[in-house]
Formats: structure tokens, sequence, C-alpha cells
């Protein structure tokens, strides 16, 4: 009998060194700890870069909008061509954005002797241009009697191209009223 409580003791006593050795043991923490944060840290990275590129989207719907209006506000008269390349030229502003997802329309609206807006006339791209005639609502700022404004108004649907922070699409809008350079109205010809 004292021969198995030897053996019981020692081992005992060899599984209470291996514990302590163990315990004692650092060589393995950096391993576990960057295995608990390898989640985290990619989570933000992805979240970093779907963040970036939706801001850069949003800042090409702005700048979008500023050029289109800026390109028919800079003549007195446009003909169907050159509003064609001014819609296209959208396109090459969105690069590198699909141009699939973009909306742009571009109006020109009349405010009359008592303030009251109307479209003038209007174009679009991948979309449905303003009717003639419609009434607009404007800011009150803008709203001075007997002058044309011309209106651009830019949407873009963005799907972000991870998708694992933000998922889904987000509808990015921006729009610039533009008084006429060389004129009083921009006519459409």
């Amino acid at each position: 009998m004292t021969g198995v409580m030897n053996r019981f003791t020692s081992l005992i006593g060899s599984i209470e060194l291996r514990l302590r050795r163990l315990v004692g043991d650092e060589r393995g923490v950096s391993a576990v700890e960057f295995a608990m944060l390898l989640p985290l840290m990619l989570s933000l990275y992805l979240g970093a870069v779907e963040l970036s590129q939706g801001i850069g989207a949003d800042r090409k719907v702005t700048l979008t909008a500023r050029t289109i209006g800026d390109l028919v506000s800079q003549v007195s008269s446009i003909n169907t061509a050159d509003m064609n390349n001014a819609l296209a030229a959208a396109s090459s502003v969105m690069v590198p954005y699909p141009v699939a997802n973009l909306k742009v329309t571009v109006s020109s609206i009349k405010i009359d002797a008592n303030g009251v807006a109307t479209v003038d006339w209007s174009d679009a791209l991948n979309t449905t241009a303003r009717t003639k005639g419609s009434a607009v609502t404007l800011p009150a700022a803008l709203k001075v009697p007997s002058t044309w404004l011309i209106w651009s108004e830019v949407q873009y649907t963005y799907k972000p191209v991870v998708g694992y922070v933000v998922s889904g699409t987000l509808t990015l809008k921006d729009h610039i009223y533009m008084r006429p350079r060389l004129s009083d109205s921009v006519t459409r010809t």
C-alpha cells in the first residue's frame, strides 16, 4: 500500500510542478492576445475602408453637382449636343465609381415677378427630367423676382464594396443652384 501511496504522492507532486511551470510560462501570451484582438482589428480596418470609400463617393456626388451646374451656367444658350456633353461629364467626374448608379438632373428655374419659381426647361441622365412649368420650392434668399437659376441635382446609389460594417445601399444626394453668368437666363435650343 505504501508503494501505491508513494506513486500517488509523486504523481501529485509532478502535476503540481507542471502547473507551477505553466502558470509562470509567458511564452504564448502574445499569441493569445493577438488572437483575441484580431477580430477587433479586422473590424476597425474594414470599417475604415468602407467609411473612406463612402466619404469619397459622397464628395464625388457633390463635385458632380457643382461641375454640371457650373458647365451649364457658363453659357447663354445650350443645344442638345452640348447638354449631352455636359451630362456625360458627370461620368468622368464620378470615376472610379460606376455611373450606372448615377442620376443627374439639370434644370433652368424661372422666378417670375411675383417670386413664383417654375421649371423653364430640364434635362436628365439615367432618370426623368423635371416637367416644364412645374412648381419649385426655393430657399427664400434665392427668390429674386424676374431672375433665373440653374439647378443641378445629383443622386448616387452607393453599395459598399466589402459590406462588412455598412450593409445595404446608401443613397447619396446633393444639389446646387447657380445664377447664369453670361446672360439673365440660359436658353435651351
